[in-house]
């Protein structure tokens, strides 16, 4: 399942850390850590912030690339946790691990960590395609954000021996990818390049979120080997998964009604788009389930000019337009198959 942690850590922490000045007490406090999780929350409690502001930005990453989608990652937020093994599961155990990467090896860089700073292997002298250049500034140490990332998230899932425990794993590891860009800058008369200070810079965390976008469509379905120890793929004609592919046991549900075992909201009351003919259209968003169409009216800014030098202005306009919002099903309380 996904673990609780993932819901409670922005908001717990930064409450708990506010509030008390011990951190066995913080850590302690903090629903649904396992054992290893609170040992390295005591050891590093001020990581756990950092941690909680990675929980923030993978989870808005998750709702921007389902945003068109029935299922849109808002029922994390509620805490609404997954148990089943779809691929939406997968894809949020890697992007969530991602987020402790992301936010991690930025509190490094930022000096906000006791045991972490600057990646201390960028020194010296290096050669790239356009020639050589001296390390400087500060690299972002995203090696130790791996670390710390594949201690902390896989502790919950390495107590269990289970299929959803091994793709849970499979998938935080194929989330935890370097993504590095090389910023320099130049020295030299008249802006010359006659020197290079270059550092490593992590890419914005959005990239990484297109990025598991891409293997979340290509994600591979996959079955317990016979020795429960690792996969095989589901269907023979597909590839064997590499450590870079999302994995998943069972076909996504339909979430179309409400249902805590999925983490589904349903799409009653979402905002569906009449033209359109992809995921976000009212007739694939409402499941059939019909729309209804309201106006309203609100503010835009229009006629807007250039005015040398340097300012745009506008002018205030109504504009009335017809939201469209679907249907809720005839029974619409939450579903459990418990």
């Amino acid at each position: 399942c996904l673990c609780p942690y993932k819901r409670y850590l922005l908001r717990c922490f930064l409450s708990y850390m506010g509030a008390v000045g011990s951190s066995r007490v913080m850590c302690d406090n903090v629903p649904g850590l396992v054992s290893r999780q609170r040992q390295l929350c005591r050891r590093h409690p001020e990581a756990m912030l950092s941690i909680g502001r990675g929980v923030a930005a993978w989870t808005a990453e998750c709702q921007h690339q389902f945003r068109r989608h029935r299922w849109d990652c808002n029922a994390l937020e509620r805490g609404d946790f997954f148990v089943s093994g779809s691929r939406e599961s997968a894809f949020v155990h890697a992007i969530s691990s991602a987020g402790v990467v992301f936010a991690i090896t930025r509190a490094c860089s930022q000096g906000e960590l006791k045991s972490c700073s600057c990646d201390p292997k960028k020194k010296g002298s290096a050669k790239d395609s356009k020639g050589h250049f001296d390390w400087g500034g500060c690299s972002d140490n995203i090696d130790y954000g791996i670390k710390f990332a594949r201690a902390f998230v896989d502790a919950k899932e390495r107590k269990g021996k289970d299929a959803r425990a091994l793709m849970n794993l499979h998938n935080n590891r194929a989330g935890r990818k370097r993504f590095l860009k090389q910023e320099c800058k130049c020295h030299g008369v008249s802006g010359s390049c006659t020197l290079r200070t270059c550092w490593l810079a992590m890419a914005d965390f959005r990239k990484t979120g297109d990025y598991l976008w891409k293997k979340y469509n290509g994600a591979i379905q996959v079955v317990m080997n016979q020795d429960g120890t690792g996969f095989t793929v589901a269907n023979k004609k597909f590839k064997k998964p590499t450590k870079n592919d999302l994995v998943y046991f069972e076909s996504s549900p339909d979430y179309c009604i409400r249902d805590r075992d999925v983490g589904s909201l349903g799409t009653a009351g979402r905002v569906c788009n009449q033209t359109s003919r992809g995921m976000d259209s009212c007739e694939v968003m409402c499941c059939g389930r019909g729309y209804d169409t309201s106006r309203v009216s609100r503010m835009t800014k229009c006629e807007c000019k250039f005015h040398w030098c340097c300012a745009v202005r506008c002018q205030d306009c109504l504009e009335v337009v017809d939201i469209h919002t679907c249907k809720a099903p005839k029974s619409a309380g939450w579903t459990s198959r418990t």
